[in-house]
């Protein structure tokens, strides 16, 4: 019989008892959960959250979780009572905005396989008999959301793991964290000491405080929600009496931040449009001591008062009852909004499943599980990955600011584009002052500010022939990024690309390093540029990459991100021959792209940059001006062009000796909006939106960057017997030939009226004149010339199968020689 490990599990709420449940019955079974409270009141969230699981997100894996969950907890019980209702879960609009949000919240539930209706007011009402259907423009009905009973549901999961010989010991507050060798060891309490070879830190808004002891910051903030319950009303009596039947659907009013759930007799509000409550995680108060609940603080009726206003408002039969209680509650919120899941970057066996409401629990404690036990969850994490910050984005007055923002923006209707306010500007690149001259719009990403569109372009003649796209679209949009794709197609423009993450692996076992980690070919001469795949265990693609071998031992890499960084940082081999370092901080980039980017380049440079002196994906160092710089000889938007980096001192100087010797040839600086367009019409990937961890290499259409005789590499066996003519789904290029009707992403694909899949990138493609979305389709529908139906706002807006790519799928100007 096989030994597993010993797993100490920290806080028996919800998910530690979904975990403990989750592991024993894939045959980890030596799991103990330690719990500072009570079993299984514990005082944490668990102990007072309203159980309401709304089951849509605008994230596809946060659905999946609470697809799991309500799978789950309807099938449970505590003593034969039930442990989830599936009432239905109703969502009404008082306003033409938040109509059209319930329509897009409609578009996400097909796109994700979640069962969904638009109401009208009238069948609103007939769901809803409390509501005031003159109020209500139109609902969102889901059947398949409801109530839990998370108390109930987080012992018959502790029962169950216990069945199979889990402990769960109550009383136990951790103190330390042992390790030795870069391993946990075991737990202390302030009693006894426990051995293990995995921890996992499931104490809610005690995280950060157990992160502590390891040195791991755990960024989330506790938050105060409000909840009132009114006072008994007649409407209801006799309605239910909660042991078998809890009543109408439950409720959200997002225009006025509230929702609402019945409780027998009383109707119970919540509510998000008070002012952000945060508490310091030090100033929790301990289960064993408080008088009260530590996660309940004292109810603060004035936040309270617009709330309930609004409440009588949809909901007249609350006019004549009053608030008989009410409770500040805390919730863990994080900078993002997504939970905090994964393993300590330099503690093995050390991992977190924090920030994690009722409504994800049980499928959040199913992708740890399957993480920890098979090395890998089925389910693409990466949004929710611990490992997805940079160091900036870990700063205390960071993730209090950012979270308080979540907070807010708990039922906003926000645009996909739309970027946070504060605090900003936090990162820029060395060339953010002259941008800033030349009137550059900024959205923000990992802190970095980075332009869309440069209003010192808004006279380009080529902004008249720019169509006009939808109010939705229009949103953090100009015409002028259109202009500066068709300038940047027809001379040459700079592109500001130093948020790219990038990293250097050297030492003597670099090469071997990286061939074992990525699908393609890395043993080639200095000088090359290799386009790759990082895969799982399982085949999946965790990220791509672009490999420049600059030296017999040094390889700068191109990646998307932090996850990367942590992935390789993970797989280093213990003998000290290879080493990683980030060097995205101390460098900068410019992307300078077009037909005419050699004649400005070369005349800078005694460095060959001709087409013989320099052929595609190869990469060179040299000198552009007074400027060193590593030219790569490559382009995501499809034109001949290189990237040039250089350390962050010279990057102003690069920019102006391109600037000003490029004014002979019409350069201009363009932005991301010109990139998403120019890289879609090339058909060339985004990893975290085409492709995840959930699609294979050939599913993605990235095959070619996988050379299956090249020896070993991880996920080489998984993909063994695949290829193209394999796949069963198909990432697919559609065309949309209505100028205005520009997707974003997201959208449901239908196919003879049903949903089929969704889109992932869109834009609309200046170059060729049409929309463009690619989206994840059957192979079977995936045949050019196809027709599909995109939902797009509750409309259907017809669109085709194209062959890709749209845009000079001969390669030649890439391959320029001019």
């Amino acid at each position: 019989m096989a030994v597993t490990p010993r797993v100490v599990v920290i806080g028996a709420g919800i998910v530690g008892c979904a975990l403990a449940d989750e592991l024993t019955v894939r045959g980890w079974t030596d799991v103990t959960v330690l719990e500072q409270g009570d079993l299984f009141t514990t005082g944490g969230s668990s102990s007072h959250a309203p159980g309401l699981v709304f089951q849509t997100n605008g994230d596809k894996t946060m659905t999946e979780f609470a697809k799991y969950t309500v799978a789950k907890y309807s099938g449970l019980t505590l003593d034969g009572k039930w442990c989830f209702q599936q009432l239905g879960g109703l969502e009404v609009a008082t306003t033409p905005e938040r109509l059209q949000d319930l329509k897009r919240r409609h578009g996400w539930a097909q796109s994700w396989g979640v069962r969904s209706f638009l109401r009208s007011p009238d069948e609103c009402a007939r769901l809803h008999p409390l509501l005031d259907s003159a109020k209500v423009l139109g609902g969102f009905h889901i059947p398949s959301d409801g109530l839990a009973k998370p108390l109930r549901a987080a012992e018959a999961q502790a029962r169950r793991a216990i069945d199979r010989g889990a402990k769960f010991l109550e009383h136990q507050k951790v103190t330390g964290i042992e390790r030795s060798g870069g391993r946990v060891t075991g737990v202390t309490t302030e009693t006894d000491r426990f051995r293990a070879d995995v921890v996992v830190s499931c104490a809610g808004m005690w995280g950060p405080l157990i992160g502590e002891l390891v040195d791991l910051t755990v960024p989330l903030v506790p938050m105060a929600h409000q909840y009132a319950k009114s006072a008994p009303l007649p409407v209801l009596d006799g309605h239910n009496d909660e042991l078998t039947e809890a009543g109408r659907p439950i409720l959200r009013h997002q225009d006025a931040d509230l929702y609402f759930r019945e409780h027998v007799d009383r109707i119970g509000v919540g509510a998000y449009g008070h002012r952000p409550m945060p508490l310091d995680p030090a100033e929790l108060a301990d289960p064993r001591t408080s008088p009260g609940m530590p996660s309940e603080l004292a109810f603060t009726p004035g936040d309270f008062d617009e709330s309930w206003a609004a409440a009588v408002d949809l909901l007249p039969a609350l006019g004549e009852s009053k608030i008989e209680e009410g409770v500040n509650g805390l919730f863990s919120f994080t900078s993002d909004g997504m939970p905090l899941l994964g393993e300590h970057p330099d503690l093995d066996g050390f991992w977190v499943a924090e920030a994690v409401w009722i409504t994800h629990s049980a499928g959040v404690a199913k992708a740890m599980a399957e993480w920890m036990v098979d090395g890998q969850p089925e389910l693409d994490l990466h949004a929710g990955d611990l490992a997805r910050f940079e160091r900036v984005q870990l700063a205390p007055d960071y993730v209090l600011g950012r979270s308080c923002q979540s907070f807010v923006e708990v039922y906003d209707i926000l645009h996909p584009l739309q970027p946070m306010e504060e605090p900003r500007p936090l990162r820029t690149s060395p060339f953010y002052e002259r941008q800033t001259e030349l009137g550059a719009y900024f959205l923000e990403a990992s802190g970095w500010e980075r332009p869309h569109w440069y209003e010192s372009n808004a006279n380009l003649p080529e902004v008249e022939q720019i169509p006009e796209r939808n109010a939705w679209a229009s949103r953090f949009w100009s015409p002028i990024g259109g202009a500066e794709a068709l300038v940047a197609r027809q001379r040459v423009a700079m592109f500001d690309m130093t948020a790219l993450k990038r990293f250097e692996v050297v030492g003597p076992g670099a090469l071997s390093f990286l061939q074992a980690l990525t699908t393609n070919q890395m043993d080639k001469k200095p000088g090359a540029v290799t386009y790759t795949l990082l895969l799982g265990e399982d085949g999946g693609v965790r990220s791509d990459l672009t490999v420049a071998r600059l030296g017999q031992d040094r390889f700068q890499v191109g990646a998307n991100g932090n996850l990367d960084l942590d992935w390789l940082r993970r797989h280093l081999p213990g003998d000290g021959k290879v080493g990683i370092h980030d060097v995205t901080p101390g460098t900068c980039c410019i992307g300078l792209w077009g037909p005419s980017a050699r004649a400005l380049l070369q005349p800078l440079s005694k460095t060959d940059f001709s087409h013989q002196g320099m052929g595609y994906f190869r990469a060179k160092q040299g000198y552009v001006g007074q400027v060193p710089v590593t030219a790569l000889r490559l382009s995501y938007v499809g034109e001949l062009g290189w990237e040039l980096y250089t350390s962050a001192d010279m990057g102003r100087k690069l920019w102006d000796t391109l600037w000003e010797a490029g004014q002979a040839h019409g350069v201009i600086a363009a932005g991301r909006d010109a990139f998403a367009s120019m890289r879609l019409e090339k058909g060339y990937r985004s990893w975290g939106t085409d492709v995840t961890a959930e699609h294979d290499p050939y599913e993605a259409g990235l095959g070619f960057a996988v050379r299956m005789d090249k020896g070993y590499f991880v996920g080489r066996d998984a993909i063994g017997g695949r290829s193209a003519e394999t796949v069963t789904r198909k990432l697919t290029c559609l065309t949309v030939d209505d100028p205005y009707a520009v997707v974003l992403g997201k959208e449901p694909v239908l196919l003879d009226g049903r949903p089929a899949g969704y889109v992932t990138s869109a834009a609309y493609g200046y170059t060729i004149g049409k929309n463009i979305a690619y989206a994840w389709l059957p192979v079977s529908a995936a045949v050019p010339g196809r027709p599909v139906e995109i939902e797009y706002f509750g409309e259907k807006v017809a669109a085709v199968v194209a062959a890709e790519p749209l845009f000079d799928p001969g390669m030649t100007r890439l391959r320029s020689a001019l």
